[in-house]
């Protein structure tokens, strides 16, 4: 008999090996017999917990999309002021908990699916949707007309970054990145956010 809980951890071991694979040999070699020896299990054991390897993916970038946004709720709930409610989103999605070389890795290889896979594509539009949402509202908070245009574009700027460290030898850098996006609105609303 299972242990109590075992499925979750389970389920949370297989997940984050497909992402650490998906980062080392990319999307299309992580098959699901290089996926459970990453986890150190049989394959039987993943197919236990996922009916195959597109149940898996879905269920990875779910995963990826909670750890996201958790992120993001943790700094909402510091946020005193709408400008750290502005912070809190950019760096909920920038910060080094999320902007990591397996993360940006697994991020891309994702979106690289959407356009073909109607279950990644909603969980794709989730999340676009809930970052536009957070930087629409702070910036309504903060009495900005224009709010859906520089979310917009704060938004594209975030997802730009990403893919720019997808592609980079050098990977992710948090600060730099965050650097950047406080350029843009600093220049856009007239502020020294820091």
């Amino acid at each position: 008999m299972p242990k109590v809980g075992m499925e979750e951890i389970r389920r949370r071991q297989l997940i984050d090996a497909t992402i650490a694979s998906i980062h080392e040999i990319g999307f299309a070699e992580s098959s699901l017999s290089r996926i459970s020896a990453k986890a150190g299990v049989s394959t039987g054991i993943v197919h236990h917990y996922f009916r195959n390897k597109a149940d898996l993916l879905e269920a990875t970038l779910r995963q990826l999309a909670d750890r996201l946004r958790d992120s993001v709720i943790a700094r909402l709930e510091q946020a005193k002021s709408p400008v750290e409610r502005l912070l809190a989103v950019i760096d909920g999605n920038i910060g080094p908990d999320q902007f990591t070389p397996q993360g940006v890795s697994a991020w891309l290889a994702f979106w690289a699916q959407v356009p073909k896979n109607e279950k990644l594509a909603r969980v794709q539009h989730i999340i676009i949707s809930r970052l536009d949402d957070n930087l629409v509202h702070a910036l309504k908070l903060m009495g900005r007309r224009d709010a859906n245009d520089i979310a917009r574009v704060t938004s594209a700027l975030i997802d730009g970054l990403w893919l720019r460290a997808a592609l980079s030898a050098n990977g992710p850098d948090p600060r730099d990145a965050r650097r950047l996006v406080l350029d843009y609105l600093n220049a856009k609303l007239d502020l020294k956010l820091g």
